[in-house]
């Protein structure tokens, strides 16, 4: 395959993956949309404590995917289509609900608390090598196997939790 082929094939592959990040651009700016739940109004028409609950909910982000890589004795790249790497988040929350004393009319609280946390992701991939040999100089292509393989999608997280409890609302 000449050098000229492989840089067209390059530019269309990494144009492709340009266009789909960018057009995702502008939704992931925003980074995290807060979360509440209002529940005053249930509050004064029950008379009595309830919980608050709130939480976040972070939008993914993608990112620049791989480069396509080429290996002597193939005519298609090593990541036919490559992964597309996405950062995002796993939603956090938070509750707090009121706690009564069984003794007097006091209240103490009780939490939990799960913070967002960041998400790494890789979409699934192909690589792809038809059932051609690359052309030397002075030879026709001859047949081989065929190869196509999926890349496998990853997944780095870590979530925490936190509880706490104390006095007071």
């Amino acid at each position: 395959m000449k050098s000229t082929t492989r840089g067209t094939l390059a530019a269309v592959i990494t144009g492709v993956s340009a266009a789909v990040g960018a057009a995702a651009t502008p939704a992931a700016a925003v980074g995290a949309i807060p979360i509440s739940v209002p529940l005053d109004g249930a509050e004064a028409a029950l008379g009595t404590e309830l919980p608050e609950v709130g939480g976040e909910f972070p939008l993914p982000a993608p990112s620049t995917p791989e480069a396509p890589r080429f290996v002597q004795g193939r005519l298609m790249p090593e990541h036919t289509v490559p992964r597309l790497p996405v950062d995002g988040g796993l939603p956090g929350l938070e509750l707090r609900a009121p706690l009564a004393h069984a003794m007097d009319d006091g209240f103490d609280h009780v939490g939990v608390g799960v913070p967002a946390s960041d998400v790494r992701t890789l979409t699934p991939g192909l690589a792809l090598d038809p059932p051609l040999t690359a052309p030397s100089p002075g030879e026709l292509p001859t047949l081989k196997q065929p190869e196509l393989a999926v890349l496998a999608p990853a997944l780095r997280t870590t979530p925490g939790t936190d509880l706490t409890a104390g006095p007071g609302l």
